[in-house]
């Protein structure tokens, strides 16, 4: 192939290939790895651009149902052009292709300064006098993996995702292409083929919508990251010599999309976010997380600068607050350095038939507040803390009155769609838009809340009626969701945003943005809480990654630091049993909290690596784990470790030598010789996290 042109974006290289067919291929490698590239020897070619049209033909070899990529609509792709934008603070490529229809074809790679990042979409112009309907068009393509080497050795190339399903989010699943049929036959015939994804309205379910591709011996990892607020797929591709990747919005097979496009209309995909570094995926990862930080800055909360703790009560109610027992929590909370008192679900609930069913008319209840919201507001308020409060905004519950406003709901053979006791609002509709302004927005204005929870607790599947394909009307829905998001935020600049779906059903890049702080699972008591908080690391920022710290009565005081260690890994939101705990299970929890508030600069800023072998089970774990986190400049680290079940004693390898600075947690003993700690437990279910100090080798 001959390569056309090359960019440096920071620590990553950009090349671009015409390849013999006149075809485009990308390539984004480290920059230190530049001089190391020997791209596979191949016969068939790729693209930098993968699409389908309708009445072109579907690809060959077998997989027809499973994949469109290199349809006839790609292998009629020509080039066109490449135009380069370069600023001070970015560097924009714009790769034009047309087809054998005379439309065109733009693919965008954006790289901002500082980042470690590369944005990248594609935009589809009609130029066709007929009307043009798309079945694919994919936000990213890369194919030519490994790049370092004429041939891929057998075991060499190892491909990571991150499973996830109801309070058991992140599950890593790591494996050798080649045990996924990822490997070419013995002539370039039939394609390997590893399609997933998820269908509807919670993008992480089943997956969350990331990959990563990790060649071993030249240990370099690929990541790839899609800003898909609702349907997505993943593809891994295999015909020839080369490993392809590619992903985006769900096509027609995978989510029942088309799109159609008149003469001189546009479409643009989502963006994916594309990375590439030296190191394993729990490494690369975090090239990806870090980026969001950007979107933390543009939102400019300074009080999140300090990553305050949120007190959230449905624990202590499930889903029952009332005046009373909002003000005897304040009674307890009193002197504790709580910044945000959140009123979860059940606010506006009927009594008796509970808060799940009753949302929808956002009217507070009553019998449990007889005063009003306006005297709890106040109390909190003289508390000095920030109150906050639950909605779920896109969906109504069967007993709500709204529930019977059919007209303005999703619909599925004319049939609302009805998921146990929710339906779904039609957020384009200008009547829902105007509605949940006045329920919603307005009561945030005139109450002075200053934290809200948008919670979302099922899914509407593949799509629902309306002038375009199903899986089309789903995606313009979520676009209309997030604009309400925007509209939020713009109206309330100050307001601090937790994205909840189920927990973590919405940990994807699109609320990620729009949100401060995100609830990373609906796993309030479980003994797994550690693991999926330790998953969090390598799948968004710890600083917005909120772990439920649930105490009970009957809590020992292992059980309370085994419960509070695990906040240390991200953001700590307490709730539980707070009227009925001694004395001595106060200061247990306080000792945690201060301990918190020390660490919370190197959660905030910092990089973090993990030990332990991967657990099986997360309802019964065996075994140990262990979180290092480094500080930026690795002066100061901390370490959080766990032991299950089964062997008690582990070593935890350390970049520098450190020293032992303060401690909280239980152990039977600890130790920490220059580069390496070492820790035995006597109990099964302790935890213990350790704050260190690089030695001053000065002395």
């Amino acid at each position: 192939m001959k390569k056309i042109s090359r960019f440096e974006c920071g620590d990553m290289l950009v090349n671009y290939y015409q390849n013999p067919t006149g075809g485009i291929e990308w390539l984004i490698v480290p920059k230190k790895k530049g001089e190391d590239i020997r791209l596979p020897l191949k016969k068939k070619f790729d693209s930098l651009i993968q699409v389908k049209l309708l009445g072109d033909d579907y690809p060959k070899g077998f997989v027809t149902g499973s994949s469109m990529r290199n349809s006839e609509t790609v292998q009629s792709l020509e080039y066109v052009d490449q135009t380069v934008t370069k600023e001070v603070q970015l560097i924009e490529i714009a790769t034009k292709m047309c087809d054998k229809h005379g439309n065109h074809y733009t693919h965008f790679a954006r790289w901002k300064k500082d980042s470690t990042v590369i944005e990248t979409w594609v935009q589809f112009r009609s130029r066709s006098n007929s009307v043009q309907t798309l079945e694919l068009l994919d936000s990213f393509s890369l194919s030519n993996l490994s790049p370092f080497g004429k041939q891929n050795q057998p075991g060499n190339l190892w491909m990571t995702r991150y499973r996830s399903k109801w309070s058991m989010e992140g599950k890593k699943e790591k494996r050798p292409i080649e045990a996924l049929e990822l490997e070419p036959s013995w002539k370039p015939s039939g394609a390997g083929i590893e399609k997933f994804g998820q269908v509807g309205s919670m993008p992480v379910r089943g997956y969350f919508p990331e990959l990563f591709l990790t060649d071993e011996k030249e240990e370099v990892t690929w990541g790839v990251q899609l800003c898909q607020p609702g349907s997505w797929q993943l593809l891994a591709y295999r015909l020839d010599e080369d490993l392809c990747l590619s992903g985006g919005l769900a096509d027609y097979d995978f989510g029942h999309w088309t799109k159609t496009v008149g003469k001189g209309e546009s479409f643009t995909t989502a963006k994916a976010y594309l990375t590439v570094g030296i190191g394993d995926e729990s490494t690369v990862s975090q090239r990806l997380t870090v980026y969001q930080r950007m979107s933390l800055a543009k939102r400019n909360h300074p009080l999140e600068s300090e990553l305050p703790i949120v007190f959230n009560e449905f624990c202590t109610t499930w889903g029952k607050p009332s005046e009373a027992s909002i003000l005897a929590d304040l009674k307890a909370l009193r002197g504790r350095k709580i910044t945000y008192y959140v009123i979860d679900a059940g606010w506006y609930a009927d009594e008796i038939k509970g808060w799940e069913k009753n949302v929808g008319d956002w009217k507070v209840n009553n019998q449990q507040f007889p005063n009003g919201l306006a005297s709890v507001i106040q109390q909190i308020r003289a508390e000095g803390m920030v109150l906050g409060i639950w909605f779920e905004m896109e969906t109504v519950g069967r007993d709500a009155v709204a529930f019977k406003e059919s007209t303005h709901q999703l619909k599925r053979g004319g049939i609302p769609i009805t998921t146990g006791d929710r339906r779904f609002w039609d957020m384009r509709d200008p009547w829902v838009q105007e509605y949940l302004t006045k329920k919603m927005i307005d009561f945030l204005k005139n109450n002075g809340i200053g934290y809200l929870k948008i919670d979302y607790n099922d899914n509407f599947g593949v799509g629902f009626d309306g002038k375009e394909s199903v899986g089309e009307e789903s995606r313009q829905a979520l676009e209309a969701t997030l604009a309400f998001f925007d509209k939020i935020q713009a109206q309330l600049p100050d307001l601090i945003i937790e994205n909840c779906s189920s927990g973590g059903h919405r940990l994807a890049v699109p609320f990620l943005e729009r949100s401060d702080v995100s609830s990373f699972s609906d796993a309030h008591e479980a003994n797994c809480i550690p693991i999926i908080a330790a998953n969090m690391h390598e799948l968004i920022l710890p600083q917005q990654s909120l772990i439920w710290a649930v105490i009970r009565e009957s809590d020992s005081f292992s059980r309370i630091t085994y419960t509070m260690n695990a906040t240390f890994l991200g953001r700590m939101c307490l709730s539980g049993d707070i009227h009925h705990l001694s004395k001595e299970q106060w200061q247990c929890i306080d000792e945690g909290v201060a301990f918190y508030q020390k660490i919370m600069p190197l959660i905030r800023e910092g990089s973090s690596k993990r030990y332990g072998n991967p657990v099986l089970s997360y309802r019964n774990p065996v075994g140990n784990q262990a979180v290092v986190r480094y500080g930026e400049n690795k002066e100061e680290a901390f370490v959080t470790i766990y032991h299950f079940t089964g062997e008690n004693e582990l070593s935890i390898p350390l970049n520098e030598n450190y020293q032992i600075v303060a401690t909280y947690g239980h152990c039977q003993q600890i130790s920490v010789n220059k580069d390496t700690c070492y820790v035995k437990f006597e109990e099964d279910f302790q935890a213990i996290t350790i704050l260190l100090k690089k030695e001053d080798t000065s002395k």
